[in-house]
């Protein structure tokens, strides 16, 4: 095999992807260890952003304030070497501020004016957008392009954002005066819609006892932005089953009203389902699992386990739903139950193993 020259922090050789993915298994148990110290519980929600993160998708966070939100994905960023940005949605913030403006400089010496883009708050790997439903439509318009191309566009010029970069909206379930709830379109861009829930009586106590004496936490930086840009490209070479990716795929349609025969639940509570992005997600979320459990293959298990974040956002309900109290959760999992799971017989580990390490395109 002839010599190749590889960037530091990617896969190196035929076993280099292998080595990457155990460093990552063991880089995971090292972020949860040490955002314990920091945060209290909330180990779903962690599992979730990581998952997504190392998809290279984007989430929405919904939850009441005071629940650590922003402490949590600022702690994150850290532990990641990622730089960090939070941009606090108002009713009069404008694009200008999210993704930054042109100004006018003139030369001192000859006098001639030009002018200089000032990149916004949006020019760092991790964006916190805080209550992104309490600004106006146009204002969450400027995230779209953002999140979809990784540029923004100011006076006809392109400006690339940083890479990785990960794009984390926090929505309060409360207080929904003067708020504007996000189109369908812009939520279909989030690949998660992640809940965070109250902590537990025992938690809830052990964040009293961190919050009100002295801290002393240090936290060690566990991968590096290069690494994590590798460790996105590595979750897409993860092998994943024709029988695996036929289940995901069923999943997204049957929550589609109108797509053939569906459950007696889908009509009665459903009237918009997930689109072909939905589909997408689930196997890129899967396989993002699966690295993180050390695994190199994907199973029907892991589209179930990101069922939830994936499609809560996307199956819209009805008003009988409503008036029933019927969640898109409870769908999503009354979905999962009807829906068989296919399996094509038992996967050899040390088999896919072999074909994850030999799935490296040339360069």
């Amino acid at each position: 095999m002839g010599s190749e020259t590889v960037s530091p922090g990617s896969p190196q050789g035929d076993d280099g992807d292998v080595a990457v993915v155990e460093k990552l298994v063991s880089a995971y148990e090292t972020i949860r260890t040490d955002l314990a110290q920091v945060i209290v519980g909330q180990e779903s929600v962690v599992e979730q952003l990581l998952i997504a993160m190392f998809s290279n998708g984007h989430c929405i966070l919904e939850g009441v304030p005071g629940l650590a939100k922003t402490l949590l994905v600022s702690t994150l960023a850290r532990l990641l070497s990622l730089s960090f940005s939070r941009v606090q949605f108002t009713p009069d913030l404008m694009p200008s501020d999210i993704t930054g403006t042109e100004v006018i400089e003139e030369d001192r010496g000859s006098g001639a004016r030009s002018l200089r883009f000032v990149q916004g708050p949006i020019f760092a790997n991790v964006v916190l957008a805080d209550e992104i439903n309490r600004t106006p439509p146009k204002t969450q318009a400027a995230l779209l392009e953002a999140m979809q191309e990784n540029q923004v566009t100011a006076a006809g010029f392109s400006h690339k954002l940083p890479r990785p970069f990960f794009v984390l909206a926090t929505q309060n379930p409360i207080e929904q005066e003067g708020t504007y709830p996000l189109p369908e379109a812009q939520l279909d861009r989030f690949m998660f819609k992640v809940l965070v829930d109250y902590p537990s009586e025992e938690e809830e106590c052990q964040i009293v006892r961190m919050t009100t004496a002295p801290q002393d936490v240090d936290l060690e930086r566990t991968l590096t932005a290069r690494e994590v840009i590798a460790l996105q490209g590595i979750v897409r070479r993860v092998p994943c089953a024709d029988h695996v990716i036929l289940y995901a795929t069923r999943l997204a349609r049957t929550t589609r009203v109108d797509q053939g025969e569906v459950p007696k639940f889908i009509t009665d509570y459903v009237s918009w389902g997930a689109g072909p992005r939905a589909s997408q997600n689930l196997v890129l979320a899967a396989k993002a699992r699966a690295v993180l459990e050390g695994r190199y293959y994907v199973s029907t298990d892991d589209i179930r386990a990101v069922a939830l974040p994936v499609l809560r956002h996307r199956v819209l309900t009805n008003f009988n739903a409503e008036a029933d109290g019927v969640r898109s959760d409870d769908i999503i999992e009354w979905l999962i139950e009807a829906l068989p799971s296919e399996p094509s017989g038992a996967i050899d580990a040390a088999m896919a193993r072999r074909v994850f390490a030999a799935d490296r395109p040339s360069d």
